[in-house]
């Protein structure tokens, strides 16, 4: 299992841009999911209450499946903001959202069930691997803002033990709409149904992580609120991890069925990756502060949504004044979408631009900017659509950023 195990392909093309900024080289790097903690540090009373758990020596274990006091405070906290009517039974705590997902996936599959995910995603190839799944991939399409459809995926659901989603969807920043997400709860339900008690059920696990993170008119859904009956099905992973660019405090969580959550709080006791108490303790105590939590969100959200704006704008006046990019605009999380019409040019420095990875190096070499392929979440290797992460991005950057990636379009022959 392990030797067929692919690194991570974000990770590989970081590795690439990192060692230009040690270099000396002048690089945008947009290309990590993460937050420079000197442009978006924690909140203040987040930090406070890491702080003040320390200094009270709430460092010995905590129980497998999370703190009494964190479970209620996420409880409450998804109660009251996204409807869901889990109790703190409910819930497990683990260190972010990466072992949670990794235990869900051991929790219900066995060697061989089908996992089915769209791509491109995120790392939901390594979790079929991991959990010795077969993996079934769902190619979606632009139009539908790289969201999966009920059309695409009903032909893999009669066999299918997972299907997993996630909105706002990272890599492309999209939300799902009402019609979409119910179309396909609604199919989950029809075939729950047809297999009655004579066969496992499908589970839906719903990563939505970036949740809180939404911008303009987009609100975040999620299955249990369209459908109540999807309770019996879902799997939601979150965590504290991108609403509050907290991503090396490690607090995630997962809300789902007793019975599944049960399963799932014994693979996490036996990993050992619950989060630490301390930070549980400080995770609890700060979701309750209401009024702090409010004030944080509307500032630091306000601080993504400026720069992907400003990146989109840029973007659209290259794309109007005939320059071979478009992106589509933001709705969510910390990504935009971005695509380069340019397979088939030269570069101004003489590179032929066949596949997404002479993309990749052409950007950075010639641009400075590094930018993750679609196809390092599971798209087809000459496809011409990019991440672009304002997680490690100040306001200043922006312009100097965009002047660059003009530069380097301009210069196209």
């Amino acid at each position: 299992m392990s030797a067929g195990l692919k690194g991570s392909q974000i990770l590989r093309l970081a590795t690439q841009v990192n060692e230009r900024i040690a270099a000396g080289d002048r690089v945008f790097n947009f290309t990590i999911g993460d937050f420079d903690p000197e442009v978006f540090p924690i909140p203040e009373a987040f930090e406070a209450e890491l702080h003040r758990a320390y200094r009270e020596k709430k460092t010995n274990y905590p129980p497998s499946g999370g703190l009494p006091e964190v479970r209620e405070a996420v409880a409450e906290w998804s109660r009251e903001r996204l409807g869901l009517p889990h109790g703190a039974e409910d819930i497990v705590i683990s260190a972010g959202a990466r072992p949670m997902v990794f235990a869900v996936v051991n929790a219900l599959v066995d060697p061989g069930d089908v996992f089915l995910y769209p791509v491109p995603s995120w790392n939901n190839n390594y979790y079929a691997h991991l959990g010795r799944a077969r993996p079934i991939e769902v190619p979606t399409r632009a139009e539908h803002h790289f969201l999966p459809t009920a059309d695409a995926l009903r032909p893999h659901i009669r066999h299918a033990r997972i299907l997993s989603l996630c909105s706002p969807l990272n890599p492309s920043g999209t939300a799902f709409g009402a019609d979409a997400l119910s179309e396909i709860c609604d199919m989950v339900l029809e075939e729950n149904e047809r297999r009655g008690s004579k066969e496992r059920p499908l589970y839906v696990i719903y990563d939505q992580i970036y949740w809180p993170l939404t911008y303009g008119r987009t609100r975040h859904l999620h299955p249990v609120g369209l459908r109540p009956a999807m309770r019996d099905y879902t799997l939601y992973i979150d965590g504290m991890s991108k609403a509050f660019a907290a991503t090396g405090v490690r607090v995630g969580w997962g809300i789902g069925p007793s019975d599944v959550m049960k399963a799932v709080r014994s693979v996490i006791s036996h990993m050992g990756a619950w989060s630490p108490k301390p930070e549980q303790v400080a995770c609890a105590r700060f979701l309750t502060q209401r009024d702090v939590v409010d004030a944080w969100l509307i500032g630091f959200k306000a601080e993504l949504s400026d720069r992907l704006d400003r990146f989109h704008a840029g973007i659209a006046a290259m794309r109007a004044r005939g320059l071979p990019i478009e992106a589509i605009p933001p709705e969510a999380a910390i990504y935009l979408t971005l695509r380069f019409d340019v397979i088939g040019r030269t570069s101004g420095a003489g590179r032929l631009l066949r596949t997404a990875d002479d993309i990749f190096q052409w950007l950075l070499e010639e641009a400075g900017l590094g930018l993750v392929p679609f196809h390092a979440f599971g798209a087809s290797g000459s496809d011409q659509w990019f991440r672009l992460s304002v997680g490690t991005c100040s306001g200043e950057r922006v312009d100097a950023a965009l002047g660059a990636l003009e530069g380097v379009l301009t210069a196209l022959r």
